[in-house]
């Protein structure tokens, strides 16, 4: 029995579904909310990727504004940062819609610790001050750069990175995010604040130093 030509239409037809089911990467992306809004239910119990909608005839107008950013967070904290957080969880109607947005405010000297978010890429506007700018690569390449007002960046997700004031004065920073909750994981309290400790002879045999250098810097951070 002879083959179908490979121009036949049964050919073509073949080839065609296999590109559509095929996962391009070009392809993927979060799906396109099928409503207007789904203000989050906080107070639902579970969560999969978002929380459950508010009915909508209990949304309101505050459910589309947040005045959170809008105050100077408090940097009398060993780091000289503070973060203020504007994701679902402190602004409802970000539920489903992949954005969220922080202010960072630092003291004279202040640093944004060695971080990465695991959920999305972030850009950050410096509105005031000079702050150093640092990334590292899954690669062990480190680039960076000191930004002034008006100045951008641009933070792959998932990458180890971290801002230093580095001017005379304090410094203020709008981050927003490609996501509703892009999480945080912080080096320092990571690996040495963790609950329960992580033990002392992994970070020990990881920093080649001795258990005074590690329950010294444990004690520092409260662990």
């Amino acid at each position: 029995m002879k083959n179908p030509s490979s121009s036949s239409p049964f050919h073509m037809l073949s080839c065609l579904l296999v590109i559509l089911l095929l996962p391009l990467p070009s392809l993927l992306a979060d799906p396109d909310p099928l409503q207007d809004f789904c203000v989050a239910d906080l107070s639902a119990s579970t969560s999969v990727n978002g929380f459950p909608c508010k009915p909508a005839s209990k949304v309101t107008s505050d459910d589309f504004f947040f005045d959170g950013l809008s105050k100077e967070g408090d940097t009398t904290n060993i780091f000289g940062v503070n973060a203020t957080l504007g994701n679902v969880l402190t602004f409802p109607g970000l539920n489903t819609l992949g954005i969220s947005m922080n202010r960072v405010d630092f003291a004279i000297g202040g640093v944004n610790p060695p971080h990465s978010h695991p959920r999305a890429t972030e850009i950050g506007l410096i509105i005031s001050g000079q702050v150093l700018v640092g990334i590292v690569t899954t690669g062990n390449v480190y680039f960076s750069k000191v930004l002034t007002a008006g100045q951008v960046f641009v933070i792959p997700k998932g990458l180890l990175h971290f801002q230093k004031n580095v001017g005379p004065g304090k410094v203020l920073a709008f981050v927003s995010f490609n996501s509703q909750l892009p999480g945080v994981a912080i080096v320092p309290l990571n690996l040495f604040a963790s609950t329960p400790s992580i033990p002392n002879d992994v970070l020990t045999k990881t920093f080649q130093v001795g258990d005074d250098v590690v329950n010294s810097i444990k004690s520092k951070f409260g662990s």
